[in-house]
């Protein structure tokens, strides 16, 4: 129902206008117990084979949503409603910023993407602190956190550091996103100098804590295998829980879209699929697996679920999957992953 009749009235509407719809609707449904027991009927899947333990987290099942969905936090609960083990909310700044100016979300219909240049545009700590104050146990809840982007490079840890600190009691783990296109500059904070600095500061202030939240890092799929090396002993290093691989790419390579009217930006999707499975890969085999990875970028089958998994992952994200295929892509994964684990207990 969802790619029949559902996904072709969303998209008669622009990306951000769709998003403000589905919100609220998934908020009055919600809201009302009948139909919040048949969402929650319709696609979870409750099984103790999909728990999955990372880095100290019990995750309900592996498949979570990625961040920029639920930049704000005011969907979360929804979200979880719809099967999602985990919610990644972000990324947040410290303070409120507008992002870039619209229009800065595109459809990519015929590539199965999406083309952004959003600039980090939320609502700022405080308030998304405030919004998670009162959040239900159960669903896990990472907390994605940047820079605003007027703070320079050499002042980001200041940034970074105040979300760490607003968001410490009200998320399950971190994840330091040095990886967008869309702030000037960020992903220079991705060379091993300033990105060791960034995540032992982190990791310091952590280490503070009588119990410490896991800590991971958000790539972009755009690094060279050289730096991947790097990732690889910079996570070690750091000790930092893990990779989030990856975030959206600068290429347009292959694309059956012209996209010239949509400007630079981060490309999601379809497109992105091959070359994220592929750092996932890499980075599984160059560490010997001894820290997890997050595989996002590119899922919108159960078969590109499987080979994330199959490439090394231990968790798996949707964003532009879950925009073009439905809510039904994450209760079909789960089931798969439930088939295939009861298969290997046998």
């Amino acid at each position: 129902m969802y790619k029949a009749i559902i996904r072709p009235i969303l998209f008669l509407f622009s990306p951000e206008a769709s998003h403000r719809i589905v919100a609220t609707l998934l908020k009055i449904g919600s809201g009302i117990p009948f139909v919040n027991w048949i969402i929650r009927k319709s696609f979870c899947v409750n099984n103790l084979t999909l728990e999955t333990a990372v880095a100290g987290i019990k995750f309900p099942n592996p498949v979570g949503l990625a961040a920029g969905f639920d930049k704000n936090a005011i969907m979360y609960k929804e979200m979880g409603n719809l099967g999602f083990g985990f919610v990644e909310i972000g990324t947040v700044t410290p303070l409120p910023q507008p992002g870039n100016p619209k229009p800065r979300l595109f459809r990519l219909s015929k590539d199965n993407a999406l083309i952004n240049h959003m600039g980090f545009n939320n609502d700022g700590i405080e308030k998304v602190a405030e919004r998670l104050k009162d959040r239900k146990q159960g669903l896990i809840i990472g907390g994605n956190i940047g820079k605003n982007k007027e703070v320079a490079n050499e002042d980001a840890f200041r940034d970074y550091n105040t979300c760490f600190d607003a968001l410490f009691e009200h998320v399950d783990y971190f994840v330091v996103n040095v990886s967008s296109p869309n702030t000037p500059g960020l992903r220079s904070l991705q060379e091993k100098e300033p990105l060791t600095n960034l995540l032992s500061g982190l990791q310091q202030k952590n280490e503070q804590h009588p119990r410490t939240k896991p800590i991971f890092l958000k790539i972009a799929p755009d690094l060279t295998n050289e730096q991947l090396d790097d990732i690889v002993d910079i996570v070690k290093n750091c000790k930092i829980s893990g990779v989030i691989a990856t975030n959206t790419t600068i290429s347009r390579e292959g694309l059956k879209t012209d996209t010239t009217p949509f400007g630079n930006g981060g490309l999601s999707g379809k497109p992105v699929l091959k070359r994220s499975t592929e750092v996932v890969k890499y980075l599984s085999s160059k560490s010997g697996g001894v820290f997890p990875i997050i595989a996002s970028g590119g899922i919108h089958s159960v078969e590109d679920a499987m080979e994330k998994l199959d490439a090394g992952a231990c968790l798996i994200e949707l964003y532009t999957g879950f925009i073009y295929e439905g809510p039904m892509l994450i209760k079909c994964i789960n089931k798969e992953i439930v088939r295939k684990r009861k298969l290997k207990q046998s």
